[in-house]
């Protein structure tokens, strides 16, 4: 059934000038920094951060920390199934691309670090919430994230994929704050010192369905650990400046979009349990609406419910079973 699934991949440049597209989901965490008044000095405010966040990772070598430039391009990925000539845009993640000016030299970084989906949006904003609608006591769905997680597996060991990508994705996302989370002693010189959580998430069993692991760790002058999923072995698959990449590029992000964690005053210590309602945080200079971005996610949800879910349920349970 496989073969029944066609991908096709679009980039956009993510720069001072971008312009959301119509197909971009736009809970985006770039779409919704381009919108709105202030747009250009948004985009243009968070590329220098991610700009100068990578040169002070990335010290060697490099005495006035402006060696390199981060240039992002945005990702869509659109799904037609069955041949039916109707692309629906599953997938949305940014990809990496460092410029050495010293050597003049092009280097391909990371792709993944954010990660958008319409199927996930269905999952959590509709899925889930109708589930537990009424119910005394929450609990998840049988299957819950089977589709996306084989829809994601497909397009990651699919030749669309590796004739575009040469090594697999990375996705960076925020610490959950119903966790608690430990240091350890294992300490690497980009990644930082690794945490340990208390206990599993949804998101993580989620993010496995993908067929990704997950480890958390607090980069180097940072105040919080990001949350990175990967296949593989993250520590040794890929370069100091790869992860350099992912790192100020979704840092940023997070300090953008929950400044009271990852732009908070006090770094985490030993034993961290992060907040939203910390005080105790300093705001960056960048518009960004979060109430908007969860009410576009029920949206979303719902679009992907009327033009993919239900159009395309026999077909989708046909793939499903098809796979283990």
């Amino acid at each position: 059934m496989s073969t029944d699934l066609t991908f096709t991949i679009k980039s956009t440049n993510l720069d001072e000038n971008y312009h959301p597209s119509n197909n971009t989901r736009i809970t985006t965490n770039f779409a919704n920094l381009a919108r709105g008044e202030s747009r250009q000095q948004n985009l243009r405010n968070t590329l220098k951060m991610i700009n100068n966040r990578f040169n002070a990772l990335a010290s060697w070598d490099n005495p006035q920390g402006d060696r390199y430039e981060v240039e992002l391009e945005i990702i869509s990925v659109d799904l037609d199934i069955a041949g039916s000539g109707q692309a629906f845009p599953s997938i949305e993640v940014l990809k990496t691309n460092i410029i050495d000016r010293q050597t003049n030299e092009r280097i391909e970084g990371m792709v993944g670090n954010n990660f958008s989906s319409y199927v996930r949006d269905y999952d959590f904003s509709v899925l889930l919430l109708e589930h537990n609608k009424s119910k005394p006591q929450f609990s998840i769905p049988d299957n819950f994230g089977d589709l996306h997680g084989k829809l994601f597996k497909c397009f990651v060991n699919s030749n669309t994929y590796k004739q575009h990508f040469k090594k697999p994705p990375v996705i960076c996302l925020s610490v959950s704050d119903n966790k608690t989370y430990q240091q350890t002693e294992n300490l690497h010189p980009i990644l930082g010192v690794e945490y340990q959580p208390n206990e599993s998430s949804l998101t993580e069993q989620y993010f496995k369905k993908m067929g990704l692991q997950v480890r958390y760790f607090m980069p180097p002058n940072s105040v919080a650990p990001l949350a990175f999923y990967f296949f593989g072995d993250l520590l040794n698959d890929y370069s100091n400046l790869e992860l350099i990449s992912t790192i100020s590029t979704m840092e940023t992000f997070q300090k953008i979009y929950r400044p009271e964690i990852y732009n908070a005053n006090a770094a985490a210590g030993s034993r961290y349990k992060p907040n939203l309602k910390n005080d105790d945080h300093s705001l960056t200079q960048i518009v960004y609406d979060r109430a908007e971005r969860g009410q576009l996610a029920v949206e979303q949800g719902k679009f992907t419910e009327q033009h993919f879910i239900k159009p395309y349920q026999s077909v989708l349970q046909q793939f499903s079973a098809s796979i283990a």
